[in-house]
């Protein structure tokens, strides 16, 4: 059986590309060309960065890779500002953005999601020699944020992520003060300093958290993540054959395990689902 779905499964690929005459513009392209042209940020690791080869490497590079494989292509990559590719209207300059875009309702305006890829799970940190080790004892407390950022709005109880998939939101950590400031490495600092002497936690993205506890800060995660942010593969809006191919290829990387190896390679961690999956 499993087999048939693999041969089934090539073959189904195969047709996404030999179908000149309803594929849509930028299959029809890809399929000519042999090539897919992709977004990413390339300032970002371990998402996507410079590895000591010179290379585009990290979790959204391998996973564009593997994406564009299954479409029968070579990938190029292309690091245009963030603003510029969450704008929309590539005017064919890339055909596909892999960067960990949180697919908002704003931003569907001039894009298209054809699928969320994983998850990112917003998390609590407190002082390593604190002794709070459960979320649930930081209501009351000082918290650390980046501002404006989907932390603070957590904070406030005025959080909404309105793109489909994403788990409920549940409040659970009420604060008596949100510090807010303009980048996390700010909040890290100031909460390595020791328990209580600025802050008493952050809240931040779990990744974040683990690469700072990695390079020596002396914190650590309380209790279960706040909340989950869905990131999503992203193209320009207009072309539902390829929205249409792209959703399930990603459908398959996440069924056959792919993005599950892809996460736990760049993580050590399945971020491709969230805990209720």
């Amino acid at each position: 059986m499993t087999m048939k779905r693999a041969i089934f499964g090539a073959f189904a690929s195969l047709l996404l590309l030999s179908s000149a005459g309803t594929a849509g513009p930028v299959l029809d392209r890809i399929k000519s060309t042999g090539v897919i042209k992709v977004s990413t940020a390339g300032t970002w690791p371990p998402q996507s960065f410079i590895n000591d080869k010179n290379e585009l490497d990290g979790f959204d590079v391998d996973v564009a890779k593997e994406i564009a494989k299954r479409l029968g292509a070579n990938v190029e990559f292309v690091t245009p500002e963030w603003s510029v590719i969450t704008a929309g209207h590539w005017m064919d300059r890339w055909d596909m953005s892999v960067g960990s875009m949180t697919p908002t309702k704003a931003r569907a305006e001039v894009l298209s999601f054809p699928g969320i890829y994983y998850y990112t799970p917003a998390a609590f940190a407190v002082h390593a020699e604190a002794k709070i080790t459960d979320k649930a004892e930081l209501n009351g407390k000082t918290i650390g944020v980046v501002a404006p950022s989907t932390f603070e709005q957590y904070l406030n109880g005025d959080l909404v992520i309105d793109a489909e998939g994403t788990p409920e939101i549940t409040y659970d950590v009420k604060p008596t003060t949100v510090v807010t400031m303009p980048n996390n490495q700010q909040i890290f600092d100031d909460l390595r300093l020791g328990d209580g002497v600025r802050m008493d936690g952050l809240l931040d993205s779990l990744p974040a958290i683990n690469d700072a506890i990695k390079n020596g800060y002396p914190i650590k995660v309380v209790g279960t993540p706040a909340f989950y942010e869905p990131l999503a593969v992203a193209i320009d809006k207009g072309d539902p054959e390829f929205n249409d191919a792209l959703a399930t290829i990603i459908s398959d990387m996440h069924a056959d395990g792919t993005m599950t190896t892809l996460s736990m390679k760049w993580y050590g961690f399945d971020y491709s689902k969230t805990s209720s999956e």
